[in-house]
């Protein structure tokens, strides 16, 4: 099968760290495709960044739908924490849709009963307090921040792990958290070494959206039409 990573910021790096990591845990017959727009947002932090990139998921995906039946992709993973763009992609996607965040608070409600997203930087909290509020979560979540900038991501800091190491520490002991949601794209490289250091599950986002996208392929599964993701003029098709 063939799912389309979009990452809803302009920095290709970015998506690139994100796809080697996401390989690792694909499937063997499943082919993972990087897509990063030419225009829009370097990173998704403000309300009008989060805008920018709505626009730039919706603008990939349409192109992607516009090709040949037989090229386009199976589904298609969000690489954005918060979703960005989620609703608008799921009308134009012929196949299904996976937002990091929902797919990450899935997995971690599988895992652990109380469990904590840190994000970052702290102005994006909010983002997961959306989708956390969305999925009905709000008993069981707890959002925390490293704030920190999202470029901060692509530099590879031993200084980042600490602070991820530090808040998480924080949660486990004020927030009973029993588990750790990294809360940005691109921060696959902290899931080993948070995991030894705190010794409770650590998710990251996209892997666990590509393995929720590869289940509903494989089960024939796609997102219904029958009100609010429906077609133009209220159609189901």
């Amino acid at each position: 099968m063939r799912i389309a990573i979009v990452n809803p910021n302009t920095t290709s790096s970015m998506t690139d760290t994100v796809v080697a990591f996401a390989a690792s845990s694909a499937r063997a017959d499943t082919t993972l495709v990087g897509v990063t727009p030419l225009t829009g947002a370097p990173s998704i932090e403000t309300h009008i960044d989060e805008v920018h990139g709505a626009a730039s998921v919706l603008f990939e995906i349409e192109r992607l739908e516009s090709g040949p039946t037989d090229g386009r992709p199976d589904a298609y993973v969000i690489a954005c924490f918060g979703d960005t763009g989620l609703p608008g992609a799921r009308e134009a996607a012929s196949g299904p849709v996976v937002g990091m965040t929902e797919a990450a608070l899935m997995t971690a409600a599988l895992l652990a009963h109380r469990f904590t997203i840190i994000t970052m930087p702290a102005r994006t909290m909010e983002q997961s307090d959306r989708v956390v509020r969305t999925l009905g979560m709000g008993h069981r979540v707890t959002v925390r921040a490293v704030d920190e900038p999202v470029a901060e991501v692509t530099n590879g800091s031993l200084h980042l792990l600490e602070l991820f190491v530090a808040e998480a520490r924080r949660a486990m002991t004020d927030d009973h958290a029993e588990a750790i949601v990294l809360g940005c794209a691109g921060l696959a490289d902290l899931v080993e070494p948070l995991t030894a250091a705190l010794g409770v599950p650590v998710i990251e986002g996209v892997a666990a959206a590509i393995t929720l996208a590869e289940g509903l392929v494989a089960q024939g599964l796609s997102t219904s039409r029958a009100s609010t993701w429906g077609r133009a003029g209220g159609m189901v098709s």
